[in-house]
């Protein structure tokens, strides 16, 4: 016996709540016409994921529940489950609600609330403590949303002792890389331990720092993966969908719904799994569907950058041309006289390649100027930092003005290297509305520039072998004043991804004395970071909602 389900992994705004309901009803026509019996929608449908404060205005939630009412309303025979936001005397839930024969026959709401990492349900929601079971005479479903199945004891499994035979599990699951692999092995488990299947639907689509890969499972009852659909893109598949043993245990809070599916036809139904991507192409799809949301959810269209022929506005502008069409993508070269000229030639090849406009904007006049002005102030001292960091200054300036006149949104290219330790300068480099590479590490800047060349070789050989420079002073090295890459790279996972302190670091190989300056540097950056545009999480542990430390600090890792 199987039921033949419909899964609805697609891309909702937040916020959006008339435009969220208008795609749940299509969905439901579609899911209809090709003969599913249940549509799975993914968590907080109507409103979007992550709401955040939006669930504490009266009118959101209200107009959530109107839209509830009239989704319903189109489901006729088509059991259809979806996430909201439930109240109840003042209370709110994030809640799946059950539809069916054109109105909400029960709700369920969700029980075990994250509140880690980029989560923070309890700020908003109350947990729920009931299950309720849809007994459709084909068999036994049970209902329960993301977070309930990540306990190996929580509502998943409860649901299955007292009877499920297929578990419907609504997800806004985050990605970061490996998450898929990491979701199906639990799955897996969960499965195994319940003896029912698991339909596991998630969202997919960008929400600020937030990037929804989808990736939606069916896992058969013997923790077997059966059916897994396409990451980072927009799906609505119909599968059949196995039962799990019948068994009811004793369960003294489950709610126990009768009703009727819809008749399937006689043919098979059945969607193969799709096989995972390997780290660079998903880390790379994962930026071009961020920023393509970003842009396009926040009401712009183009975008520009500058592009000094270094790896990472190199890669940023190869991910933008791809994400929005070359034609949406304005790269500007600001040489000055510390440029190379391999470094213009650079930049002009990728714009070529690309097929991107590029504006050249040579800045040794402007700051020629800005040193007579500041002349007087600053009198006969050695040119250091500061001249160095004007050069910055001035770029983003420009930057800032082509975006207040043509209406491009600026993309920042500082990476999680850089920004770690606070090598970008304040207005300057770091002036932007996006950040789309500031959770990549500096190695990963480079192999995600190599993958692309695979699609196709558009990024200039050069770029990927010369020494990492700022050009902001003749000869310089971004070694001259960082440990190499090789070695930093490996510190700042160890310290900002894993929290570990400065004797397990050193313990893996480094030197003390280098593990202890490169902290210092992390910590006394924070205040920069703070002032960050934000930027899409990939990794376990980004900056921003990720890791929130205080920006006045006295407490620094020493050895034991």
């Amino acid at each position: 016996m199987v039921i033949r389900a419909a899964l609805g992994q697609l891309n909702f705004t937040v916020g959006d709540i008339d435009g969220n309901a208008a795609r749940s009803i299509s969905a439901i026509r579609e899911s209809t016409e090709r003969g599913a019996q249940v549509l799975v929608l993914p968590e907080l449908t109507l409103t979007g994921y992550p709401p955040e404060d939006l669930v504490l205005k009266s009118g959101f939630v209200q107009a959530n529940h109107r839209a509830l009412e009239d989704v319903a309303s189109h489901t006729g025979d088509l059991l259809t489950v979806l996430g909201f936001v439930d109240t109840d005397g003042g209370h709110l839930y994030n809640a799946a609600a059950i539809c069916h024969s054109g109105e909400v026959k029960a709700i369920y709401r969700k029980q075990l609330l994250p509140n880690y990492g980029v989560f923070d349900e309890r700020r908003y929601f109350e947990p729920g403590d009931r299950h309720t079971l849809i007994d459709t005479g084909r068999g036994v479903i049970g209902v329960c949303v993301c977070e309930d199945i990540w306990s190996p004891t929580g509502p998943a499994i409860a649901q299955a002792d007292a009877g499920a035979q297929v578990v419907l599990n609504i997800n806004a699951s985050p990605f970061h890389k490996g998450k898929v692999d990491e979701r199906a092995m639990m799955l897996g488990e969960r499965a195994r331990r319940s003896s029912a299947s698991v339909v596991y639907v998630n969202l997919v689509g960008g929400q600020d720092e937030l990037v929804f890969d989808g990736g939606s499972l069916v896992i058969d009852p013997n923790g077997l993966l059966t059916t897994r659909l396409a990451q980072f893109e927009e799906r609505l598949e119909i599968v059949d969908v196995p039962l799990g043993e019948a068994r009811s245990l004793h369960a003294s809070n489950v709610d126990r719904l009768s009703l009727s599916l819809r008749d399937a036809d006689g043919r098979n139904a059945a969607v193969p799994v799709t096989p995972t991507l390997d780290e660079s192409e998903e880390v790379y799809r994962a930026l071009e569907l961020a920023l393509r949301d970003y842009i396009t959810k926040n009401g712009f269209s183009k975008v520009a950058l500058g592009l000094s022929g270094g790896v990472d506005s190199t890669l940023v502008a190869s991910i933008c041309a791809d994400a929005l069409g070359p034609e949406n993508v304005l790269g500007v070269s600001m040489p000055s006289e510390f440029s190379s000229s391999h470094s213009v030639d650079d930049a002009q090849d990728l714009a070529d390649n690309l097929g991107i406009r590029l504006f050249t904007i040579p800045i040794k006049s402007v700051y020629h100027s800005f040193l007579d002005t500041l002349r007087d102030s600053f009198g006969d001292e050695e040119p250091g930092l500061a001249e160095e960091n004007l050069q910055a200054r001035i770029r983003g300036t420009l930057l800032m003005t082509i975006s207040n006149r043509y209406g491009n949104l600026i993309i920042s290219t500082g990476n999680k290297s850089e920004n770690a330790v606070g090598y970008a300068t304040l207005y300057g480099d770091m002036a932007g509305g996006f950040a789309l590479i500031r959770d990549l590490f500096k190695h990963e800047v480079y192999a995600l520039c190599r993958w692309r060349n695979t699609r196709s070789p558009v990024i200039p050989e050069n770029v990927l072998t010369k020494a990492p420079s700022a050009e902001l002073r003749h000869d310089q090295r971004d070694e001259d004043s960082l440990p190499p890459y090789e070695v930093l790279d490996p510190i700042l996972e160890s310290y900002i991804e894993r929290d570990e302190g400065v004797d397990e670091i050193v313990a893996r190989g480094f030197d003390e004395q280098v593990v202890v300056d490169v902290i210092a540097l992390v910590d006394r950056a924070e205040y920069k970071r703070r002032q960050a545009p934000p930027g899409p999480k990939v990794t376990v542990k980004s900056f921003g909602r990720d890791r929130r430390l205080p920006i006045t600090n006295r407490w620094r890792p020493k050895s034991s």
